[in-house]
């Protein structure tokens, strides 16, 4: 069993459906970068000149130097890679081979006449806008200021749906799941149910053979530095994995070791919570793991605990002297230590100059910052977490009421939609694999 088959748990039920390499996008756009992109992406003076020149040529069709650009900036904001011209140079050449691997797609929907329609583009472009707390609106002048055209991430998102499609059509029929491959799946998770389990996270980047492998593995590497360095796991993993799990950012839920491909799962059972592995190469391609958590037995999953939460801010400028920073961080700490109830907390954080609460909010632990995560670490109902520092002063969150989730086995039904995908997936990256067998590709 491979790991990019293994969102058991976290796959929903109710019917197959495939989800595109790269889950119709991109998801989520890294707004902290790409609010930078402004100062630090200037329009090229020879702009013109660019969209002439050529940096590839896949079967008949160019891929200008001008279109690869566009493609490396939407990229860098995308992933939360940081802008620097030494990044830009690092992943260009990963950016291209991606777009050659898509123009192949695209082309081959064009041959099967798979067509993707205005409407469906609106409707992703929308959904990327939800995902993002951003209207369609803000999207377009975030990638203006950015310097990147509307039809670049346009053209990204319709290859994507097209190949969804091609690869749904061309081989959904083929896929068949039998009920003892059900039933083996369950007889294992049952025999280890009292085993470390991990909380894992993947990207896989596969190769067609051992030159491209060596070619391929310089430019994983240069992934695992950028997000060791910063970049969020999960946004590099929807645009450069090419596993079934790209379209939940590389989530692939709780594992067993012996779950994971031969080679990650050593890794793995080796790896502490938070850490990202380096570059794992298997018979498929090189995987990199991203360790969430970690827990002994089939327990809830703590990502999926509910929480209820009360944010209390103790106002301060960003450029605050020391001694009034010290001030407040007294005052947090004084009103840690008297409330004990979400009730008592508007009044108590009143009693500090300008000190503020906010109703509180229902909220999924996976959907917090790590940092904010690890704050209500242990942190009983009632009371507040320790104070951190904001633009906005000193914050802290009153834990109103906690839910952690029931930890269970993972059902038939979604069993079988998991071998399904999986199975799926790995039918179109070898489709993918012979197109690029059989085309023309000429690097310039």
């Amino acid at each position: 069993m491979t790991s990019d088959m293994l969102a058991s748990a976290n796959t929903p039920a109710g019917g197959h459906c495939y989800r595109s390499i790269r889950g119709i996008v991109l998801a989520c756009f890294v707004v902290s970068v790409a609010l930078s992109a402004k100062a630090t992406i200037a329009q090229s003076a020879d702009q013109a000149a660019d969209s002439q020149a050529i940096a590839a040529i896949v079967n008949d069709q160019i891929i200008s130097s001008y279109d690869l650009e566009q493609r490396v900036r939407l990229v860098m904001v995308s992933s939360g890679i940081p802008n620097t011209p030494e990044n830009v140079s690092r992943i260009r050449g990963q950016v291209l081979r991606a777009l050659v691997d898509e123009y192949l797609q695209t082309q081959e929907a064009r041959r099967l006449n798979v067509k993707v329609e205005e409407a469906e583009l609106s409707s992703a472009l929308e959904r990327i806008a939800q995902r993002s707390n951003m209207t369609v609106a803000q999207i377009e002048q975030f990638l203006l200021d950015g310097g990147i055209s509307k039809s670049t991430l346009e053209a990204q998102i319709a290859a994507d749906i097209a190949w969804q499609r091609v690869v749904q059509q061309q081989f959904g029929g083929m896929v068949t799941v039998g009920q003892n491959e059900i039933d083996e799946v369950l007889r294992r998770l049952e025999e280890e149910a009292d085993q470390p389990r991990y909380l894992v996270s993947e990207i896989l980047i596969t190769f067609d053979g051992p030159a491209h492998a060596e070619e391929i593995a310089a430019g994983t590497q240069r992934l695992v530095e950028q997000m060791r360095e910063g970049a969020p796991f999960e946004a590099v993993a929807r645009q450069f994995s090419q596993s079934a799990s790209a379209a939940n950012g590389g989530d692939i839920g709780w594992v067993h070791a012996s779950q994971l491909p031969a080679g990650v799962s050593d890794v793995v059972a080796n790896m502490q919570t938070g850490m990202i592995s380096d570059p794992i190469r298997t018979v498929n391609g090189f995987y990199i793991v991203h360790v969430r958590a970690m827990q002994t037995g089939i327990g809830g999953d703590p990502m999926r605990d509910q929480y209820s939460l009360m944010q209390v801010v103790l106002p301060l400028t960003p450029d605050a002297e020391p001694a009034a920073v010290a001030r407040r961080a007294r005052e947090a700490e004084e009103f840690r230590s008297q409330v004990t109830s979400c009730e008592d907390a508007p009044a108590l954080i009143r009693k500090y100059l300008s000190g503020t609460s906010s109703p509180p909010q229902q909220v999924i632990a996976g959907n917090l910052e790590p940092r904010i995560r690890q704050a209500l670490a242990n942190v009983p109902v009632g009371r507040a977490t320790v104070p951190l520092r904001s633009d906005r002063g000193v914050e802290m969150l009153v834990i109103c009421g906690h839910r952690p989730t029931q930890g269970q086995m993972p059902t038939r039904e979604q069993i079988d939609d998991t071998l399904y995908e999986q199975q799926l997936s790995m039918m179109g990256r070898r489709h993918l694999r012979d197109l690029r067998r059989d085309a023309v590709v000429v690097y310039r």
